[in-house]
């Protein structure tokens, strides 16, 4: 069964887009991320133009992040302090992207933007948790004890001024790294359409100190607000933004999230983490390879966006 895609101005058959959903659905079930970084490459695969790709995610990516939002909030988990502040950078970084997004378009760059992107953002994301991962089967392998990172001073950045204290986080730092951490979620979110769950994660524990039930409630609820104002910027801005493709895509992710879930529980930690490095590792060399290969159309004419 056919369906047009209006603005991607593209025939595709239902079938393969709910396939596509429940696949990503699956994977964001099982590990525990978003899943936009994979769903925007596939698509692209599958002929979907970079621009309208990375638009229409923003919809799968604010309607997954939706009931984990509220859920979260009802156990209060989120600290909304802290989003709050989260947010002022997320929803600046997010306009700050939609705008060099519109400009990468008009100079006819964009394609090769968010290509280059994605080779650089996977590549690195996947190799180190690959390595991470293969140290730690190694060292169950040898029977040696985890690794437990003690508690220490806060570093520099932690201690510059304008300090806040956040109660739900139990942590007292500087709102200029929190600035500049929502900023760029809402910067790559925008512009690559990624939701930054699977970034912003690992920045709050990691960086700020935040444990991590909070840090992956709060960042939920700053996904569904920057990706919610992504869908609007660009819709009202660059018109590339389709709703009959997000609206299949969020249903096959609602499915395939519920057997992901499911699948994901009965894995050990170290496996899970080296699946998903390996996966992230794939898709980045998919896109290099992509890149670097002889096109089936050597000339393409393509309508200067900027006289439409």
């Amino acid at each position: 069964m056919t369906i047009y895609l209006p603005i991607a101005e593209l025939p595709v058959n239902i079938f393969t887009l709910l396939a596509l959903g429940i696949a990503v659905g699956f994977i964001s079930g099982m590990f525990g991320v978003g899943g936009g970084f994979l769903m925007t490459p596939l698509l692209i695969f599958l002929g979907v133009a970079p621009a309208v790709a990375v638009a229409s995610v923003s919809t799968h990516m604010a309607a997954s992040s939706l009931s984990g939002t509220l859920n979260y909030l009802r156990r209060r988990l989120v600290d909304v302090q802290l989003g709050c502040v989260l947010l002022v950078g997320g929803l600046t970084g997010t306009l700050t992207g939609v705008i060099t997004f519109m400009l990468l378009r008009r100079f006819g760059q964009l394609d090769l933007f968010i290509a280059i992107s994605y080779i650089a953002l996977l590549g690195t994301i996947g190799t180190l948790m690959v390595i991470e991962s293969l140290r730690a089967l190694l060292r169950n392998w040898r029977g040696e004890p985890a690794r437990i990172r003690r508690p220490g001073a806060h570093p520099w950045f932690l201690r510059m001024p304008f300090k806040m204290r956040f109660r739900q986080s139990r942590i007292y730092v500087s709102i200029i790294p929190v600035l500049a951490i929502g900023f760029a979620i809402g910067f790559l979110g925008a512009l690559m359409g990624i939701g930054g769950g699977f970034l912003l994660v690992p920045a709050l524990i990691y960086l700020l100190r935040v444990p991590t039930l909070t840090s992956v409630a709060t960042s939920l609820m700053l996904t569904l607000v920057t990706m919610a104002a992504a869908i609007v910027m660009h819709a009202v801005l660059n018109q590339t933004v389709d709703a009959v493709l997000g609206l299949v895509l969020m249903v096959g992710g609602t499915i395939g999230a519920q057997f992901g879930a499911r699948a994901g529980q009965a894995m050990k930690a170290e496996n899970l983490r080296l699946l998903l490095g390996l996966l992230v590792l794939g898709v980045g060399l998919r896109v290099a390879i992509d890149q670097i290969r002889q096109p089936a159309d050597l000339y393409a004419v393509t309508l200067d966006e900027a006289n439409r």
